[in-house]
């Protein structure tokens, strides 16, 4: 093999041992549990809420093209840069949720990016079970930080 072919095939072992130890660190990170929707990180805050879609008004969920269900839940995320003497700023990132429940199974979500005036956040949404409990783990890449934000959360769902 030669020195080129050798050189990227271990900066490809590498590349997959660094994914597979963040992977296995964020899920030893701890789970909120789902009275926090807050997780502070310095210069950042990351605030995240999941609801059933049914408690959403008409309007909103016609505007956004959401359904409106009990059997439906919206999980909301923004990331706010503190800013000295105001409630903060919010900004863009690049955001990734996975959710899974108690059984493991993954649930199937894109993450919509919404903008309103100054403010962005990113939605998802996906179809729940009755009494499900989902955990859901959101990373967030910005330009301006080094390092990722990472939170994990959990809460669970009633569709009755």
């Amino acid at each position: 093999m030669n020195r080129a072919l050798q050189l990227l095939a271990l900066v490809s072992i590498f590349a997959v041992a660094s994914c597979e130890q963040a992977a296995v660190s964020r899920s030893r990170q701890p789970v909120l549990p789902a009275t926090e929707n807050v997780r502070d990180f310095g210069e950042y805050a990351l605030h995240f809420n999941a609801v059933t879609t049914n408690q959403l008004t008409s309007a909103i969920a016609r505007q956004y093209g959401i359904v409106r269900s009990n059997s439906h839940v919206l999980l909301n995320v923004s990331i706010i840069r503190k800013e000295t003497g105001t409630l903060g700023r919010s900004v863009p990132g690049r955001v990734v949720v996975s959710a899974v429940n108690l059984a493991g199974q993954p649930k199937n979500l894109t993450v919509r990016e919404i903008r309103e005036n100054d403010a962005v956040y990113y939605i998802s949404e996906m179809a729940i079970a009755n009494e499900e409990t989902l955990i859901f783990t959101i990373d967030v890449n910005l330009d301006e930080a080094a390092e990722p934000l990472s939170v994990r959360y959990q809460r669970q769902f009633y569709v009755d």
